[in-house]
């Protein structure tokens, strides 16, 4: 298995499907599927029945998870870029944006 492009804590934007365009925060991601969960993207509707924990039962949404090639991260000046590893000057691996350079 290989390294994603994306981690938690990563803003990126989506590339595909209803939620083209719109960009949230990592909140999760599965390495085994390379899947992630973003906030408020791929919302999904879940009919609950009541229960001790939530009495009133009814429709609650929640996140569903999009898949990791659907996704780029977007650095600090807002663009969406492709991402590269190279050595800083530390000798640390670090990420870095192909667009400008800059280190995510």
């Amino acid at each position: 298995m290989s390294k994603l492009h994306i981690k938690k804590g990563d803003t990126v934007k989506v590339l595909s499907g209803t939620d083209n365009g719109k960009t949230g925060k990592i909140t999760s991601v599965d390495l085994e599927k390379g899947r992630a969960f973003v906030e408020g993207i791929n919302m999904v509707s879940k009919h609950t029945k009541p229960s001790a924990s939530n009495p009133q039962g009814g429709i609650i949404k929640s996140e569903a998870s999009v898949h990791v090639s659907n996704l780029m991260v977007v650095d600090s000046k807002g663009q969406a870029s492709r991402t590269g590893r190279k050595l800083n000057e530390d000798g640390k691996l670090v990420r870095y944006s192909k667009k400008t350079g800059e280190v995510i």
